[in-house]
């Protein structure tokens, strides 16, 4: 086993993240980060130096796992969702069913439960709920508080800003209860084969596969396909694809907005 190897496994088994689930290029530049801000330039070395470093695995944890985002990201395909997927939902069904997976520090289900608020508002019976999972526990954490800071809310007007959050006297904005309860935070690692429930009407995977390799977005597609209903609607990353095993899996809905419908 040669250095890099060596050093992934010790990841694993401290971190528990599975390195092959990533393209090595992505393990290698995050770990190259790293490296840089301790000033250590080999493997082997950082491996010692992380067997003995409790607070350096969490930065490298955070490394591996975090993802820069913000509310109403890509603001077309929310948009969508909200004019033309919810209510096709609402045709069939008043309890609407979604999971944020991979959801970060919270913006993208906190993003959806506005938008299951505000159809609420003129169709009273909707029941919603918002499954947000990931596998960092310390980013659960900052995604259950839901503070944030100013720019996170960039793409949202004043008016929502106004109408979802309260300005905290250090400056920085937190959701307000009526949007956080739609929201269920919890540990899940997609690797694990299965989906967080079952009969989901819409699963959001956004800008997470793109670290993924082929095999492994072939698997995720499968469980995604498990944890949909049928129709139910998926909806990728705008830079993501579908890999060739799982186009048979799911219909193009939207192709230039990475949205699919569950075959």
């Amino acid at each position: 086993m040669d250095d890099f190897h060596t050093l992934t496994a010790t990841i694993e088994r401290l971190l528990q993240i599975r390195c092959g689930n990533y393209k090595e290029d992505y393990i290698k530049r995050r770990l190259s980060s790293r490296m840089n801000a301790v000033r250590i330039k080999e493997y082997l070395e950082y491996n010692r130096f992380l067997l003995t470093n409790q607070e350096e695995q969490e930065k490298l944890r955070n490394a591996l796992t975090i993802n820069v985002t913000k509310f109403f990201r890509d603001k077309e395909v929310f948009e969508l969702v909200k004019r033309e997927l919810i209510p096709e939902i609402l045709k069939k069904k008043q309890r609407i069913r979604i999971w944020s997976a991979g959801c970060s520090s919270g913006e993208e289900p906190y993003s959806y439960a506005i938008i299951l608020y505000e159809i609420g508002l003129t169709h009273p019976s909707i029941d919603g709920l918002i499954y947000a999972t990931d596998i960092d526990y310390e980013i659960l954490k900052r995604a259950k508080e839901g503070v944030y800071e100013r720019p996170a809310l960039d793409n949202m007007t004043e008016l929502q800003i106004k109408k979802y959050f309260t300005l905290r006297p250090d400056g920085k904005y937190e959701i307000k209860p009526h949007i956080r309860e739609k929201v269920r935070f919890q540990y899940h690692d997609l690797m694990r084969g299965e989906p967080i429930s079952r009969y989901l009407d819409l699963i959001s995977c956004r800008n997470v596969t793109i670290y993924f390799n082929e095999p492994q977005k072939n698997d995720l597609c499968k469980v995604f396909h498990q944890g949909l209903t049928a129709g139910g609607y998926y909806v990728m990353g705008l830079s993501e694809y579908l890999g060739k095993e799982s186009e048979p899996l799911f219909k193009s809905y939207r192709p230039l907005l990475k949205i699919f419908t569950r075959q």
